[in-house]
């Protein structure tokens, strides 16, 4: 049986490891035992941070929410407790993007809210009006 010489699988895995880290800092960009390292570390963050962008956008979604609500007198909380009742299922990128692209719609979607959460009235004195100003 031939032998078996492993020159050019090595360098093709080598020029893999060396491309992925194009734009790495001294050696961590040429040297490939170092830059080995310094990709997977590269891959682990980048996996861990997809998680963490869709976290972050849910956040910024809700404040805008938040933010909207509060200019019709409701907290976030209420208004989503009011949407609840009233049986509206918006996730909150769409809400965001209604409070921003089209407040008109989004003051309805308050509205109801509002309504739905009427019952307040009834059950507590005051605590209608600190809900819902």
């Amino acid at each position: 049986m031939a032998r078996v010489k492993r020159g050019v699988t090595a360098h093709a895995k080598h020029k893999k490891v060396i491309k992925a880290a194009k734009g790495f800092m001294g050696s961590r960009k040429n040297t490939i035992r170092i830059a080995k390292q310094a990709v997977e570390k590269a891959d682990q963050y980048a996996y861990r941070d997809r998680k963490v962008r869709k976290r972050n956008f849910r956040s910024l979604w809700i404040q805008r929410i938040n933010a909207a609500a509060r200019e019709h007198g409701l907290t976030y909380g209420r208004f989503i407790d009011g949407l609840a009742k009233a049986g509206i299922e918006l996730d909150r990128k769409v809400m965001s993007d209604m409070a921003i692209h089209e407040p008109e719609a989004f003051a309805k979607l308050v509205e109801q809210s509002k309504a739905k959460l009427s019952y307040l009235k009834d059950t507590t004195p005051n605590a209608f009006e600190s809900a819902v100003r």
